[in-house]
């Protein structure tokens, strides 16, 4: 049900951004039929709950950018509140979201200037300062869990090491830094007024500090420090050489690690190097060539946005090699893909009436339906049964025992 309604959202949101209804259709059958939503028909995680909602808030900016209201920085805060609800249902999602600010810097027009209402300064200026009072409220509500999320009593219980100058809150900050950069560069490209960036980005506040309070349902230490931390977090489940490097600070090896996880991801992006049952690799050998040629045909906009789309789901699978790049973890990166195939074929629309273009959409239609399903059939196809879930059943879920497992006496 879940993965049916992220599919339906999908198709809204798609059809906002691309003109043409029956490419907004070819797109969500790609999502739909993608790895990632394939993965999680059959098996109920965290990383679709997670994934979904920060790139629908992804979609959403596409759209509010592109076209100027005065409900702009609502749809902001709505955008900053699906970010922090997919963080709290996984941590990975953190690198989704830094990559929004830079993602989104390419999406905008000669529509996407402020309105005159923005631009009449004491109507403008006034619902500014309330933006900020309705901020300041919201992050005094949430300030608790902030405290709570950078407590050393309970970091140090939990195990976690800061990743930067061996003091928690430092990348953490420097995000916020570069959300307000980017934020400050988009308004100066695509001439937002002050007061609607004001505006916005005291929206983004309160929509991510409402959204913490959802830590408050079900109130654990160990969540609310995960979400405040989440490198740190995450590095409690790498590799060892991973791990090493990080508390090591050893940016030579971090790099190298880098290095390797992006060759990695480029041998499983040719297929023929590294086998995958990903069946939104086969884009890459479309979207590439497309860039280039976008560039070539002077659609130099669309060509930044595509290739931007395609170096974050590749910088983000890199990262994902160093716990294995497992199948779960493509819907983080397939739907970047996707989208920067959309928005290129947006462009790029006579290319429909190539005579190469039938056979190629042919063998590529086909590909996506059996490379999908590669691993659903083999998974029926099994001998083990369900007993693989027992070893991390109790750990994870303690509050949903499965009946086939035993109980563990300790």
């Amino acid at each position: 049900l879940i993965a049916t309604a992220s599919v339906l959202v999908f198709a809204s949101l798609i059809r906002a951004i691309v003109r043409d209804w029956r490419l907004a259709l070819i797109a969500t059958f790609a999502f739909a039929f993608s790895g990632g939503i394939a993965v999680h028909e059959r098996i109920l995680r965290t990383e679709l709950v997670a994934a979904c909602p920060v790139i629908f808030a992804l979609m959403i900016l596409i759209v509010i950018g592109r076209r100027a209201s005065i409900a702009r920085p609502l749809w902001m805060a709505l955008a900053a509140g699906l970010c922090v609800l997919g963080l709290e249902n996984k941590v990975q999602a953190i690198l989704l979201i830094a990559a929004l600010p830079l993602l989104i810097l390419p999406f905008g027009g000669a529509e996407s200037a402020s309105v005159a209402f923005w631009r009449d300064s004491r109507s403008a200026l006034a619902l500014a300062v309330l933006s900020a009072m309705a901020a300041a409220v919201a992050g005094w509500t949430a300030w608790p869990l902030v405290a709570s999320g950078f407590d050393r009593t309970l970091l140090d219980a939990a195990g976690l090491h800061p990743l930067l100058l061996g003091r928690f809150g430092v990348y953490q900050v420097a995000l916020l830094f570069f959300v307000g950069a980017c934020m400050l560069a988009y308004a100066a490209i695509w001439q937002i007024s002050a007061a609607e960036t004001l505006a916005s980005m005291a929206a983004i506040a309160a929509g991510a500090s409402v959204a913490l309070l959802a830590l408050n349902l079900d109130y654990n230490a160990g969540n609310v420090i995960a979400v405040f931390n989440p490198l740190e977090k995450m590095l409690k489940f790498v590799d060892a050489g991973t791990a090493a490097a990080a508390n090591q600070s050893s940016f030579a090896d971090i790099f190298r690690l880098l290095l390797g996880g992006i060759a990695s991801v480029a041998a499983r992006y040719s297929f023929v190097l590294h086998t995958s049952p990903r069946p939104t690799v086969f884009l890459t050998w479309l979207i590439v060539p497309g860039i280039i040629y976008a560039w070539m045909r002077g659609e130099r906009q669309a060509a930044i946005q595509a290739f931007l789309l395609l170096a974050a789901a590749v910088g983000i699978d890199a990262l994902g090699v160093r716990r294995g790049l497992k199948s779960e973890y493509f819907i983080l990166t397939d739907p970047l893909t996707i989208l920067a195939g959309a928005l290129l074929l947006d462009r790029l629309s006579d290319l429909r009436f190539h005579k190469w273009a039938y056979p190629i959409a042919l063998v590529l239609f086909t590909l996506q339906l059996v490379i999908s399903q590669a691993e659903p059939i083999k998974y029926a196809f099994m001998r083990r049964g369900p007993e693989s879930i027992c070893e991390w059943n109790q750990y994870y879920l303690p509050l949903m025992p499965l009946p086939w497992c035993p109980v563990s006496r300790s």
